[in-house]
């Protein structure tokens, strides 16, 4: 008996000293997975409570947008954000958007430095954004500007009378159905709508002026609603410099002393969904939206947007 207990106890020590070394093995995996984690993370996903650069891509058509709002407003809250980089790619959108974001990102330039980054694109109210930064830059093939505003409906009435369909429209004043795409718009509606388009205009053109710091006839001269390259926005004032991401941590680093070595963090630019949502919205945006329905007709009221026709 006594073999026999002495073999038990044998065993048992072994199995014990061999799952405290598991523990161990196991113990040290974990570690260093974390440890590669922490120093890859190419998302700061573990860093993200150190102090950073923020960055923000604003892609695409603007309009009302409160994700991005959002955003902006933890971005000028949150003392760990040291400056903040707008990558913009846009050929505008509705005035109200665009200004809703100027503001909401000179908030942020009022508590952290902010550089707006043109890519490709960056017109009208892409550029009326950008300009919203302390430091604007663009590439020498980027192409931004377009300060402008249109306005943009459509009238039937000829198709109407060829498929035999007409409408009555009921309205407490004349200007009150103005424009009305069941028939041609009046002289005085027209005249309205001129005024209304013309009152943006000025307010867009000395936006600019005051960023910039030029004179409103100036920006008046360049707001004919044209697209400048890069290189012709440097020549005009309307941009700071000509570069990217390297160059806007450059200048963050010799004028306003953010480190270059602090890390970099993309905010999220759209809210994020389940994966069967995620997939659903995406094929629906590109089988339909994208496909049958252009981009501008989804903009309501004043719009500040360049595409080529």
């Amino acid at each position: 008996m006594s073999n026999d207990t002495d073999a038990w106890l044998e065993r048992r020590r072994l199995t014990r000293r061999l799952n405290w070394w598991r523990l161990v093995a196991v113990l040290a995996i974990v570690a260093a997975a974390l440890g590669a984690l922490y120093w890859a993370d190419p998302g700061n996903v573990i860093r993200r409570h150190q102090a950073h650069v923020a960055r923000l891509e604003i892609n695409g058509v603007i309009a009302e947008n409160d994700w991005w709002m959002e955003k902006l407003d933890e971005a000028a809250t949150d003392d760990r954000v040291k400056a903040l980089i707008l990558h913009i790619n846009s050929p505008g959108g509705s005035t109200y958007g665009g200004e809703a974001l100027f503001q909401a990102i000179r908030k942020v330039s009022e508590h952290k430095p902010v550089v707006s980054v043109i890519g490709t694109l960056g017109a009208s109210a892409g550029y009326m954004i950008a300009v919203a930064g302390d430091q604007v830059l663009a590439r020498e093939t980027s192409l931004t500007g377009s300060i402008g505003v249109l306005f943009q409906t459509a009238e039937f009435s000829k198709l109407m009378e060829k498929i035999g369909v007409s409408a009555e429209t009921i309205v407490s004043g004349p200007l009150k159905a103005e424009p009305n795409p069941t028939r041609p718009m009046s002289p005085e509606g027209r005249a309205q709508i001129q005024r209304m388009v013309q009152e943006t205009h000025v307010w867009f053109v000395n936006l600019v002026a005051e960023r910039r710091n030029l004179p409103p006839e100036t920006v008046a001269r360049l707001a004919d609603g044209r697209v400048y390259s890069g290189r012709a926005a440097l020549e005009n004032r309307l941009i700071d410099g000509l570069g990217g991401l390297a160059e806007a941590r450059d200048w963050l680093a010799r004028n306003r002393g953010i480190a270059s070595e602090l890390p970099l963090r993309d905010i999220p630019s759209e809210p994020p969904t389940g994966w069967l949502d995620g997939v659903g919205s995406r094929a629906f945006a590109t089988l339909i939206g994208k496909s049958l329905f252009s981009e501008r007709l989804k903009l309501d009221g004043l719009i500040s947007l360049w595409h080529p026709e």
